[in-house]
């Protein structure tokens, strides 16, 4: 039976005693673990109890935001399966500040300490869209609240969730063809980051299958989401480009936006005509860029309309000439008051968002589904977001800020573990902490009864 354990350091000595001894785990730190308990001592563990509603009954035992601490910290360990999540922590510190485990009386620390389906009953409790809306509602009701985290500069994308094309049971998946005409099924997930300091959060999301267009997937969120404000920039590649859209967050949310224009319209060949005949070339401010320069072409917005042009908002353009491959770029903005010089600044931003998908896909695996039902793909993904978004945090703080501007991989590589004497006992329904030394000295009693001694021994043998 799957049940919650509680720290109860007296009695747990009682049961060791008595030869009542479960399990045991070593205790070990890292970096995990240590993000993890920041998060607790931040008190932003318990924004999950206030952004994910727990759907089961009453009387529940578990708690559902301990599931989540523990799958977060099991996605920050790439553990993909579900039977990892129980056994995701591994220091002693860490634990019994959470104050609660999770055990499964009928299993061991091998084979982790719940089942597959224990934990499949509890996921089966929410719909894909109940952990849509939990992350979205954690990060913008909640966290960034509680650490008041604002962002004014936001990068739109999508990426697509690739899985195996053969298999049709991958529920709400979609086949979809790409530039090279190459089939692939699975989903497609869109994604706002918002720009804090020198770092990132994704801020919202929307999911679908992958054959949605990028512009209808983000429509709704770009619409509606909260954390667009007045005074706002939003940075978009050429497949949001709508003009539509443009002239609604500039008209109606006040947000300005950024965004190349395709070769193939107006817009861009009378912005290089102009770049052209004005020939006023700038050195590209990027140093990166050499053999580049820019210019300021403004008033393109008669060559960008609308169904309805009266509601067309201004646009002015970056025109970039690449003097080595003699191809020009246009960069345009609903920002009338931006340079050239401002405006490819901050376009450049927008790599930052496919770090993002590069880190989410090589190392923490967002892709790597174990199941093929809908809801427990959700429960995987957000899971993986908020275990990136804790990390992203943690660099933020004083505890994590040697590891700003790196990745979880090469944060992992610069941390150095401490050694710990401490040994993690589960036995019933409470679990304790104890110092190896202390085993010893109890193993040492003269009046320990045999088959408790024996149970030492094998849990002391398997340490």
């Amino acid at each position: 039976m799957t049940r919650i354990v509680q720290l109860e350091e007296k009695s747990i000595l009682g049961k060791i005693r008595n030869g009542e001894i479960d399990a045991a785990m070593l205790s070990t730190t890292s970096l995990v673990d240590d993000i993890i308990l920041t998060m607790h001592e931040k008190e932003i563990l318990p924004c999950l109890k206030d952004g994910f509603l727990d759907k089961r009954a009453d009387n529940t035992t578990i708690p559902f935001y301990l599931v989540m601490a523990l799958a977060i910290a099991a996605k920050m360990r790439v553990h993909t399966s579900l039977t990892k999540i129980p056994v995701a922590l591994t220091s002693h510190r860490t634990i019994c500040a959470l104050g609660y485990s999770l055990w499964d009386n009928k299993r061991d620390l091998k084979r982790g300490l719940m089942s597959e389906g224990a934990l499949r009953f509890i996921i089966d409790k929410y719909t894909h869209e109940d952990f849509i809306t939990g992350y979205i509602d954690t990060v913008q009701k909640h966290i960034m609240p509680k650490l008041d985290l604002v962002s004014h500069i936001h990068i739109l994308d999508c990426t697509k969730l690739a899985v195996n094309l053969k298999n049709e049971n991958y529920e709400g998946s979609a086949v979809a063809r790409d530039n090279s005409n190459r089939r692939s099924r699975g989903y497609k997930l869109a994604t706002l980051r918002g720009i804090v300091g020198d770092s990132g959060i994704i801020e919202d999301i929307s999911f679908g299958a992958m054959n949605i267009d990028d512009r209808k997937l983000s429509e709704e969120m770009l619409k509606t989401t909260p954390v667009l404000k007045q005074g706002d920039i939003l940075i978009n590649d050429k497949g949001f480009m709508s003009r539509d859209m443009l002239n609604h967050l500039k008209s109606v949310r006040g947000v300005d936006t950024y965004v190349p224009l395709k070769k193939n319209m107006e817009a861009y060949e009378v912005a290089v005509s102009q770049a052209k005949m004005i020939n006023k070339w700038m050195t590209h401010p990027n140093k990166k860029r050499k053999g580049q320069k820019i210019t300021f072409v403004p008033n393109l917005e008669k060559h960008w309309r609308s169904n309805n042009p009266k509601g067309d908002v201004p646009i002015n353009g970056c025109v970039v000439w690449d003097t080595v491959t003699d191809e020009y770029f246009v960069f345009i903005t609903t920002d009338t008051d931006r340079s050239a010089k401002q405006i490819v600044q901050t376009y450049e931003l927008r790599p930052e968002i496919e770090e993002d998908y590069r880190q989410l896909k090589d190392f923490w695996k967002i892709a790597d589904f174990k199941s093929t039902k809908l809801h427990t793909i959700l429960f995987h993904i957000v899971c993986v977001l908020l275990g990136y978004l804790f990390f992203q945090l943690y660099t933020m703080m004083p505890e994590g800020e040697e590891y700003a501007g790196k990745s979880l991989p090469v944060a992992v590589q610069y941390y150095q573990p401490v050694p710990s004497p401490y040994v993690v006992i589960y036995s019933g329904d409470v679990f304790g902490v104890l110092h190896f030394h202390e085993i010893m000295k109890i193993y040492a009693e003269p009046d320990l009864p045999p088959n408790a001694k024996r149970v030492l021994d094998e849990v002391i043998g398997e340490l």
